[in-house]
């Protein structure tokens, strides 16, 4: 249906500035949050990304670009340490997994880049341990500007270590868009 409408109506205008992702995988139009699980189910199976980085929810012919608070994903945990997208989509494996100078965690993978749910932190420490698989502390984590060497997380079956990145780098280190616009105009 998605495809026939844009032949039907190629010319309809992007829409910049109306949706939002937040830091907890929840959906705004206009600053008012999506509640509606039909129009969130629907704007989750239709979220995708453009070849420029800037994500966006396919309705009919027409793109509307999310803004993106943080990342382009946010991650629930599991207990067994697998990761779901808040689309609903199982986490691909792990790359890496960061600490930004808030204090979040992020997950890279080639599915891009996922803040872990603020709900799942405590969760999170679980399966934080040393290289060596010894449990490993948060304050260990936390008690310098950057992780320790040798400490990651357990998430699935395989060991990541933790590494800092600056929050105002995420966007340009993983090729997305936060905040897209509209491309200038030649008149």
């Amino acid at each position: 249906m998605v495809h026939a409408a844009m032949k039907k109506w190629p010319d309809v205008p992007h829409v910049y500035g109306w949706l939002r992702l937040d830091m907890r995988g929840r959906w705004h139009i206009k600053d008012s949050p999506v509640i509606q699980p039909a129009l969130e189910a629907f704007i989750n199976r239709n979220y995708l990304c453009d070849d420029a980085g800037r994500w966006f929810f396919q309705n009919g012919p027409q793109r509307v670009f999310a803004t993106l608070d943080l990342t382009p994903w946010v991650l629930r945990l599991a207990p067994d340490g697998t990761l779901t997208a808040h689309t609903g989509a199982r986490w691909p494996t792990a790359h890496g997994v960061w600490l930004d100078d808030a204090g979040r965690l992020l997950v890279s993978s080639p599915a891009g880049l996922g803040l872990i749910h603020d709900a799942d932190l405590a969760a999170a420490c679980e399966h934080l341990t040393w290289q060596d698989g010894t449990p490993a502390r948060l304050d260990a984590l936390l008690e310098n500007a950057a992780p320790p060497t040798g400490i990651g997380l357990k998430l699935g079956a395989r060991w990541r270590p933790i590494h800092a990145i600056g929050a105002a780098t995420l966007g340009e280190r993983f090729g997305f868009v936060a905040r897209p616009t509209p491309p200038r105009s030649s008149t």
